[in-house]
């Protein structure tokens, strides 16, 4: 009765534990579908294993019935690899597994063949098991699968938090140990293996790990959202209350021109509009055209001041109001108050990323205290925000002062990938 009392005391928790990891994986709404379909296979073939555990170890007492003991440990050799198959699946969602499955369905091969032949395993007529040539085949097998684990987690360290990535690995360690403590541990002495209770905590971690991940991913996605958000409610008002500003003063002035540039105020209005709201990416040539608007416009307040356009490369997307932006602030803070002001718009492909760069020849700054007093210059914070959040583009900064500014934007060829990951 005391054993059946500590057995029990050994598998309740287990199996409890397993229960609510099932139900937790069903009802949590954040959880990929194909990640929940893998934790819930992996939940069944752990309470599967813990039974097998438990039937090995009531096997070796008593009566000797070999045979359903040789089919017990068959099948708990061949389904411990398959496990760690499964938390491969977690980690590498997307990625060629194939020979994963090849290297399972060899290992199992070997261990059915205890049904036949002594070569893996047998167990004697005493009723204990012996090993035979090749009997530790699932300990090879577990092992190549857990360095192929711990290299696919440390691949992902690039997507997860800092610290997240230590939970999959202290999983593997735990794995690990437990391989060890159950090759020490005498044949008969516990109802479930180390090994065992290592894949059903780990199970658990592999959970709280994935949940982790996805708060992570909805919290970038929102702040970057909601930076997004702010960006565009920053930029446009900004942009149309100069232009009508300026639209205002031609009227006084020279209302036939003025009649001119509202003409062609409308015409941006009326093909850019889209564009001042979306957060997807823009073909750069409209990017362009919304700048030639906006500087004909500026140009007109401010006669002293040039804009020119060395347009080499035009086949790529970029964040909407990402250019304008940056000429605006080269008119408004650099070459304003110059006699003969130029922001030059130049375009090139370098390499495997697009160059844009917009070059003045005004007053300058330096470059430490710009940067110390990033607030007080939103729009190039703002761009420098967007190239980097939509696109994993660069944005360089350099200025001396009286010599003048520029800006180098520096988009991967990739950019268009990038947005479609961040899309899903």
């Amino acid at each position: 009765m005391t054993m059946n009392i500590e057995t029990l005391s050994v598998l309740f928790p287990l199996i409890i534990l397993l229960i609510g990891l099932a139900f937790t994986v069903l009802i949590d709404p954040y959880i990929r579908r194909e990640h929940r379909r893998t934790m819930l296979v992996i939940s069944v073939l752990c309470l599967t294993l813990i039974i097998q555990n438990y039937l090995d170890y009531v096997l070796t007492i008593g009566t000797p019935r070999l045979m359903l003991r040789t089919v017990c440990s068959i099948y708990g050799y061949s389904i411990r690899p398959v496990i760690l198959i499964l938390f491969l699946y977690i980690v590498l969602p997307n990625g060629k597994r194939w020979y994963f499955w090849l290297l399972a369905g060899l290992n199992a091969a070997v261990y059915l063949s205890a049904l036949f032949s002594p070569v893996s395993f047998w167990i004697d007529q005493g009723n204990h098991y012996r090993g035979g040539p090749i009997a530790s085949s699932c300990f090879v097998t577990s092992l190549i699968l857990l360095i192929c684990l711990l290299i696919q987690t440390y691949r992902s360290r690039r997507t997860t938090g800092k610290w997240d990535v230590w939970l999959p690995i202290y999983v593997i360690v735990m794995i690990v140990a437990s391989i060890y403590l159950d090759y020490r541990t005498k044949e008969g002495q516990q109802p479930i293996s180390f090994l065992t209770i290592a894949i059903i905590v780990g199970s658990v971690i592999y959970y709280i790990w994935l949940h982790l991940q996805f708060v992570r991913e909805h919290e970038q996605d929102l702040m970057a959202a909601q930076r997004i958000r702010i960006m565009m409610t920053q930029i446009q008002p900004h942009f149309l209350f100069n232009a009508l500003n300026t639209i205002r003063a031609l009227y006084v002035k020279d209302p036939p021109l003025a009649d001119k540039t509202l003409e062609n105020f409308s015409t941006y209005l009326r093909q850019n509009l889209e564009s001042l709201s979306q957060t997807e990416l823009v073909p750069i040539t409209r990017e362009l055209e919304h700048t030639r608007l906006f500087t004909e416009i500026e140009m007109l307040r401010f006669p002293n001041v040039r804009v020119e356009y060395q347009i080499e490369d035009s086949a790529f997307t970029i964040p909407a109001l990402t250019i304008q932006p940056l000429v605006e602030n080269a008119i408004r803070h650099g070459v304003r108050s110059c006699k003969d002001g130029l922001v030059t718009v130049s375009t090139v492909r370098e390499d495997d990323a697009h160059k844009i760069t917009i070059r003045d020849n005004g007053v300058g700054f330096d470059v430490k205290d710009e940067e110390a007093a990033e607030g007080s210059h939103i729009g190039i914070r703002n761009v420098k925000d967007r190239i980097e959040q939509m696109c994993g583009g660069k944005m360089i900064l350099q200025s001396e002062v009286g010599k003048g500014s520029s800006v180098t934007l520096l988009i991967p060829d990739r950019n268009e990938k990038m947005q479609k990951e961040i899309r899903k």
